[in-house]
């Protein structure tokens, strides 16, 4: 740094009114000088760094001003003058550009419009009159921002070192209904005691995260990474007095420190929301903000929160429920806080909880003592922060009931099954299996096992999706009911697998027979592994995962096949087999859907295996459509269609009745010496080999049904198809 650049300056740090002396505790961790609060702010001084430090580290500042004159003001001629005397030219030129921000009032100027355009005149003037041209306005990114305080017949006039607001730290695209800027949620995650809960082992659920701002910041916290890092623009990027290679060294510094801070941050930060328009925002911040590997959000009503099973160490819950203010007036609110208060007590004994609102009803409505409260402000909207110590649970659980005669045998059958098809699992790198398939007729559902793969570190964590089938019409539902509820219980103790990692897939009887009841929408993966690959799961949104299990055969077989091919997956689904074919070498890779849920969900699983270049396509059509209106040839296709589908966006398919036009189409889609894998698990679909007498076709079914199927050889039919 400049010797010229150590010269102390003085500055004032603005913030939300009730963070001040959370302020004044970070700019003196930061090395600042005479550090004093005021009223929405905290004066501090120091060299070029104190100042260049705030914007970049500073958690809870919304502005970094530096001071360069102060007068008295009595009316717009005195601030006119006062603001002409100032020489600025030391600190922009008249190429540059700049904008005037005025807050307060005198008892001469009391609108702040009138102020800051009479500041922005005299500034004009003075360097018309001396260059002959004039600085332009620039109210978005200026190259200098001026500020104004008008104070008791006083003017303040500084540079904004910040030149926006710095609670905008560059992730943050989308927001809730009610979002809490990044530096209240910041001194809200510090009056709960965050840092000290993390470095303790802990982690952090906040069971209505909206968009996410209390999760990315616990993260960015926890990790060490400056809050400015990512920004790209500050107010004294423009000011003549910057020392470009002093904030190179701090900008340097500080991300050094973020890589190693990101290294070691473990992934322990839950978010859950109902709403999944505002979910998908939270999704979005995580990604912006470089944190998504360790925050995981799903889909979820406050009726359904548990204490992660991954967080077995006491944490933080924190959250900013509505208000009602910002939301509209809703009876229902005082049952929502209720709801807060019991799941806090029966799901997170031993935690801390931590929450923020603005009615002592709804406070009181939660039902616990708070240990402490703090009063802040969202906006201009007073609110109180509760700190709660949740009590630890005194009573250990009831011992379970025993299991029933048959309940106790279906374990017996599900352990034998696992004892043995673990072995060939092992031996085959097999991490997701079927070890359950309606063995015994009385408790008909299948059991598969998925094994998670933590990022970050961590030890695998076992999963079971267990799907119902349709029960004999002779069967009371009650008894069914039964059966259902003593094979999950079965399973989970013979599997140790804990309810909580038991996905359900229930039927109810209703109007036109059996259906799949309501699934959940909480938007949760997890990240699996497969023939040393990976794919992400979702056990509970859809019908299926998004990994067809019994295809782990024809995805190898399509690895096999893919070196220096080009590839066309149609009706790719999750794009399983794409991944499989770039695994194998394919030249290029073409996956086609109609669904753009299942596109972003393919794009995903090729992205966390590497490939997520311009050689793998993506394409949302109609698969009948695209072989009609491409002319792009290929070697491998892949054809995996549904039984029928009646999509508002394409003619409706049937597998049975339109397949031998599909293959038609796929055959003048196929290079000389081309494979076509067509396979679909219609149990009655008969393949018309007479109609399609332009290929040779071998049946290889039974060659690609894996060892955990072996039990059902009709979970789907396959053939290999080449022109003749």
């Amino acid at each position: 740094m400049n010797a010229a650049d150590t010269v102390a300056r003085k500055f004032f740090a603005t913030c939300p009114k009730g963070l001040e002396y959370l302020l004044v505790d970070e700019l003196k961790a930061l090395g600042a000088a005479e550090v004093h609060e005021a009223l929405a702010g905290v004066h501090f001084s120091g060299g070029l760094d104190a100042g260049y430090r705030a914007c970049l580290w500073s958690r809870l500042a919304s502005r970094v001003l530096m001071p360069i004159a102060e007068f008295a003001a009595a009316d717009g001629d005195a601030l006119y003058r006062g603001a002409l005397a100032v020489d600025w030219s030391e600190h922009f030129g008249a190429g540059d550009t700049f904008a005037v921000d005025a807050v307060g009032s005198t008892q001469g100027i009391t609108h702040t419009q009138f102020a800051a355009l009479r500041v922005k005149d005299a500034i004009v003037d003075q360097f018309r009159e001396r260059d002959g041209e004039r600085p332009s306005v620039d109210t978005e990114q200026p190259s200098v921002r001026v500020n104004l305080v008008l104070r008791k017949g006083h003017a303040i006039l500084s540079i904004d070192f910040a030149g926006t607001p710095l609670h905008q730290r560059g992730y943050r695209l989308g927001k809730g209904l009610a979002p809490l800027k990044e530096n209240l949620a910041a001194g809200m995650l510090l009056r709960a005691g965050w840092p000290a809960v993390y470095a303790a082992g802990g982690g952090l659920v906040d069971p209505m995260c909206g968009s996410g701002t209390l999760l990315v910041e616990a993260a960015l916290m926890a990790a060490d990474i400056a809050p400015g890092l990512r920004r790209d623009y500050f107010g004294f990027y423009g000011w003549r007095g910057h020392d470009a290679a002093a904030w190179q060294a701090l900008r340097e510094e500080a991300q050094a420190r973020a890589r190693a801070g990101a290294q070691a941050l473990r992934p322990v930060f839950f978010g859950f929301d109902r709403d999944a328009n505002v979910l998908r925002e939270a999704v979005h911040n995580a990604q912006y903000a470089q944190m998504s590997g360790f925050i995981h959000l799903g889909k979820q009503s406050l009726e359904h929160l548990h204490r992660p099973q991954e967080l077995p160490t006491p944490g933080l819950v924190i959250c900013n429920p509505p208000y009602g203010e910002r939301m509209g007036a809703d009876a229902g609110l005082a049952d929502l806080y209720r709801l807060l208060g019991a799941k806090l007590k029966s799901e997170f004994p031993g935690w801390r909880a931590s929450v923020i609102t603005s009615d002592e009803n709804l406070a009181r409505a939660i039902g616990l003592r708070a240990e402490k409260k703090y009063q802040l402000y969202n906006g201009a909207l007073e609110c109180v922060l509760l700190n709660f110590e949740i009590a630890a649970a005194d009573a250990p659980k009831p011992e379970p009931k025993p299991l029933s005669a048959g309940a106790q045998m279906v374990k017996n059958r599900i352990d034998k099954n696992y004892r043995h098809l673990r072995k060939i699992a092992a031996r085959e790198g097999v991490e997701c299996w079927r070890v359950y398939d309606a063995d015994l007729p009385e408790y008909a559902a299948a059991i598969d096992i998925y094994r998670e793969h933590p990022r970050a570190g961590g030890m695998p964590l076992d999963w079971l999706h267990v799907q119902e089938y349709a029960a004999p019409a002779s069967i009371d539902e009650t008894l069914a009911r039964t059966r259902l509820r003593e094979l999950v219980r079965a399973a989970g103790e013979a599997l140790n697998v804990p309810r909580e990692r038991i996905a359900l897939k229930q039927r109810r009887r209703g109007k036109g027979g059996e259906k799949y009841g309501n699934l959940d929408h909480r938007g949760e993966f997890i990240e699996v592994g497969e023939g040393g690959l990976r794919f992400l799961a979702n056990l509970w949104d859809y019908l299926d995962t998004g990994l067809f299990l019994d295809h782990r055969p024809l995805r190898a077989r399509v690895r096999e096949l893919a070196r220096d091919k080009r590839f066309l997956n149609l009706f790719c689904y999750t794009g399983s087999v794409s991944v499989y074919a770039a695994a194998g070498g394919a030249a290029e890779t073409t996956s086609v859907d109609l669904s753009q849920t299942y596109l972003e969900w393919a794009t995903r699983n090729l992205a966390i295996n590497g490939f997520g270049n311009t050689k793998h396509k993506l394409v949302r059509a109609d698969a009948a459509g695209y072989l009609a209106q491409h002319s792009a040839m290929y070697d491998l296709i892949f054809v995996d269609p549904p039984t029928f589908s009646n999509s508002k966006s394409a003619a409706d398919f049937d597998v049975q009745r339109d397949h031998v036009r599909l293959l038609q189409l796929c055959g003048e889609r196929l290079l000389p010496g081309g494979v076509i894998l067509f396979s679909n698990n219609y149990r009655r679909f008969k393949l018309d080999e007479a109609a399609l007498s332009e290929f040779e076709i071998r049946d290889i079914s039974s060659a690609t049904i894996p060892f955990d199927f072996e039990r059902n050889p009709r979970i789907h039919q396959a053939w290999e198809l080449r022109k003749k």
